[in-house]
């Protein structure tokens, strides 16, 4: 197995970052009255701006273009995009069920022919493209491969899908669940694209992040669908997928929303994420004084006190000037976010070899986990 290095990392966020007073006058309004659940949502979740691709009710962007441009980043004249060997991209959002994203984004590259992995999924499913790339190069299959992660979920949050079902939200005030479980992901969630560039060696000149290791495990054996789209969650917490449900019931139950079980959420995400952990700690041998700098996929801010808690506990105390994430500013871009983070602290000119970085990435749809362990080199 050959060493495999993160040698080149790059993004691309569409258009102007779009602040918190901005959000419903691009996303609309539905059922032409202000949404109750924003103020509660945007304040706990400490995002101040993000990026959609999306203006004056026109796309700009679809979703395998953000990844092509993020992509596009990562060759120069010293390293041609002609090269590549191998694109894994991944996205919770693809811009239609078939062709795959990965060769629509192929397509929007305009190179010649490479092999494609198209992931699906939420969060981790970045992560689960660059496992694919880095085994790639470890096993010596290829020698320059891609990983992205791409979201474009503003259209998919826009006032107009709800229309059909905006009737029932009335219900708000008896029942407010119904109504919070649809609008809580649409102050969440934003757009944009991340890349990384994995070789089996490191730059010659700067620096690189060489791949110690990357576990993901799922818990979906253990814990039921807690975010989803496409589908209709039952009272016994099983799902009714979209080909199984007439097209009516597509418009009426905004089948096709974004969905959260909030009190799911909050139940299990830390608790499993820091099971995870402390199982690595043990396998993998590592402790607090082997991280410098703690990159978190966070959805939101206001599990950030009990995460370090929670890390505490279990023996990986970091502290909080050692934490790296810039949810406030780009937004929570799902499986984007994890790229995001790891390409601004590499620009940012503050790290050093010999630095250790651990970045942790969660994924609620039913509960799966990544953390990648990273040598500065």
């Amino acid at each position: 197995m050959r060493q495999v290095y993160i040698t080149r990392l790059s993004k691309y966020l569409p258009n102007e970052p779009v602040s918190n007073e901005e959000m419903e006058g691009i996303l609309g309004k539905v059922n032409g009255k202000p949404s109750r659940a924003r103020a509660l949502v945007l304040r706990n979740n400490g995002i101040k701006t993000r990026y959609y691709a999306l203006k004056n009710g026109k796309r700009t962007h679809s979703n395998a273009e953000l990844a092509a441009l993020a992509i596009k980043g990562l060759f120069d004249t010293q390293l041609d995009i002609s090269d590549l060997e191998l694109l894994a991209a991944a996205t919770a959002t693809p811009d239609q069920l078939i062709p795959s994203h990965a060769s629509m984004v192929h397509h929007e590259l305009g190179i010649g022919n490479i092999e494609i992995s198209s992931v699906s999924g939420s969060c981790c499913s970045s992560m689960q493209a660059l496992k694919y790339a880095y085994m790639a190069i470890a096993s010596g299959v290829a020698n320059v491969a891609v990983a992205s992660g791409s979201e474009r979920v503003s259209t998919w949050l826009e006032a107009s899908k709800y229309k059909a079902e905006a009737e029932n939200w009335a219900d708000i005030d008896t029942n407010p669940y119904i109504a919070f479980e649809k609008d809580f992901l649409r102050w969440m969630l934003s757009d944009g694209a991340g890349a990384v560039l994995v070789q089996d060696k490191p730059n010659e000149s700067g620096l690189s992040l060489k791949i110690e290791w990357l576990e993901i495990s799922s818990f979906a054996n253990e814990l039921g669908p807690c975010m989803y789209s496409g589908a209709i969650k039952n009272e016994d917490g099983s799902l009714t997928g979209w080909s199984d449900l007439d097209t009516v019931t597509w418009g009426t139950d905004s089948v096709f929303a974004l969905k959260q079980d909030t009190r799911l959420l909050s139940e299990n995400i830390i608790v499993k994420g820091g099971e995870f952990l402390k199982t690595l700690m043990t396998k993998r041998g590592i402790t607090s004084a082997d991280v410098d700098y703690y990159l978190p996929h966070m959805s939101s801010e206001y599990f950030k006190k009990d995460m370090m808690e929670y890390m505490k506990q279990i023996g990986m105390e970091v502290p909080a000037e050692n934490w790296f994430y810039n949810l406030p500013r780009v937004g929570n871009v799902g499986s984007a976010s994890p790229f995001l983070m790891m390409e601004e602290l590499f620009q940012s000119g503050r790290l050093k070899k010999g630095d250790h970085l651990l970045v942790m990435v969660p994924e609620s749809a039913r509960f799966t986990y990544a953390y990648l362990y990273l040598t500065v080199v």
